[in-house]
């Protein structure tokens, strides 16, 4: 196994001459630890299978949900690219700074995704080292956050974005991964990793409504700090190659997708990795479980994120 990390930036590496799909424990026990220490390992040409995939996968923890199409290429061959078209909202939601699924009762863990089909140019995806981020802080907002909670909602960020779909269901909801009915989930917005130990900024587009805040005041502090935060040398975009395939810490990164041009088919492959509950779960659902049928709650081509 041959590492290199990335530079100039305060995470991530770029990691050859292994297999993932047969991975003896030793290999795994070094692939690990360097997951939690760079946060974003990155596997060039990997061409890991559908079931390789989900296995790899299966090694960091249970799935929140297996390989899934992340893209603009319908279950019919159509490539979905008009502004109004449902697809085309949820990948262009996306585009805004976020950790995966805050908004459900359970935050992912982390994810795997790899490249079947990549545009001519662009949709590079990006992320962001929130601990680094929190490191940097300046200690008067730190001591501001410090205990500060903020709701998470797929229906806000999509909402504030312009991108919710047209269509409801008869319970308020939305056939799509991710609009729910339960409670909407609050969290800290500032997150102790439960493997180091330590801090990092819990925030991104999901975010809203500070509880104790003004929505006016609460909008314009989560802003700056996603606008601050996601700043170099805290932010890496990698530009993807067919068969490239990524594992990335989502308790400790923010993610993101960046626009290309609709009219080219792009097809990704997303497995989530499930959040543990011991660390992972909302403030206010503590005793709450995740209805079965969410997994099923997703749009022809594409997942929320």
């Amino acid at each position: 196994m041959k590492v290199e990390h990335l530079d100039g930036v305060t995470f991530g590496s770029v990691v050859t001459e292994i297999d993932l799909e047969t991975l003896n424990n030793e290999e795994w026990d070094e692939l690990y630890e360097l997951w939690i220490e760079r946060a974003l390992l990155i596997f060039p040409e990997a061409f890991l299978s559908p079931e390789g995939q989900d296995e790899f996968a299966k090694r960091f923890g249970d799935l929140e949900f297996p390989r899934a199409a992340l893209s603009n290429i319908g279950k019919d061959g159509k490539v979905h690219h008009q502004d109004d078209d449902e697809v085309v909202k949820s990948l262009r939601g996306n585009e805004g700074w976020h950790h995966d699924s805050t908004y459900m009762p359970v935050q992912a863990k982390g994810a795997v995704f790899t490249a079947e089909i990549v545009p001519s140019s662009g949709a590079a995806t990006g992320w962001a080292d929130m601990r680094a981020a929190y490191d940097e802080l300046d200690p008067e907002i730190r001591d501001r956050i410090s205990n500060l909670n903020a709701y998470h909602s797929l229906y806000y960020s999509q909402g504030r974005a312009g991108n919710l779909p047209d269509k409801q269901n008869d319970d308020g909801t939305y056939n799509l991964y991710g609009y729910h009915d339960m409670e909407v989930s609050l969290r800290p917005l500032v997150k102790v990793h439960p493997v180091t130990g330590r801090p990092n900024l819990l925030i991104g587009r999901h975010a809203h409504d500070i509880v104790g805040m003004g929505q006016e005041e609460s909008t314009k502090l989560l802003d700056d700090l996603n606008d601050w935060a996601c700043q170099a040398p805290r932010t890496y975009h990698h530009q993807w190659t067919v068969g490239d395939a990524v594992v990335w810490d989502n308790r400790r990164l923010q993610h993101r997708g960046t626009p290309f041009d609709m009219t080219e088919p792009r097809r990704m492959w997303h497995t989530r990795i499930a959040g543990e509950p011991s660390s992972e779960l909302a403030i206010n659902h503590q005793d709450d479980a995740i209805p079965s049928d969410l997994v099923e709650r997703h749009p022809t081509g594409t997942w929320a994120c």
